[in-house]
């Protein structure tokens, strides 16, 4: 599936009006380049071709698969001694972990057991701390 849209794609899509566009009006609409608005359609946007084979999306269609996709888009949980790799794209286990505290943030520093890149992980203090 698509790993993200961008922040402007999010904030825009739902003022899109119940009308068709053109691919070229929701590139100007959005903000994005031709090549992603192909690359959408090929992973499952909405929209319809005319009898001259002419394409064309619905704005609030459009909208609606856009929430679709972010919302479909679920976090992996994290233990309290695990962070994200981004280098090996998985959450691992520290090794070493050091924890500190920033005002109400909890800051730990570790390394990944599987390729020994350092990985830090913050969240909130507790209310009860």
């Amino acid at each position: 599936m698509m790993k993200h849209f961008s922040h402007g794609v999010v904030v825009r899509a739902p003022g899109l009006l119940p009308l068709l566009y053109t691919p070229h009006e929701l590139e100007e609409e959005l903000g994005v380049p031709s090549r992603t608005i192909r690359y959408w359609m090929k992973k499952g946007m909405p929209f319809q071709k005319d009898e001259h084979g002419f394409i064309w999306v619905n704005g609030v269609e459009f909208a609606a698969w856009v929430e679709k996709v972010r919302a479909s888009r679920v976090g992996v949980p994290l233990a309290p001694d695990e962070a994200y790799c981004f280098h090996c794209k998985q959450p691992v286990k520290l090794l070493n972990p050091l924890a500190s505290h920033r005002g109400k943030l909890n800051l730990v520093q570790g390394r990944c057991p599987t390729c020994g890149s350092t990985i830090n992980r913050g969240g909130r203090c507790d209310q009860s701390e």
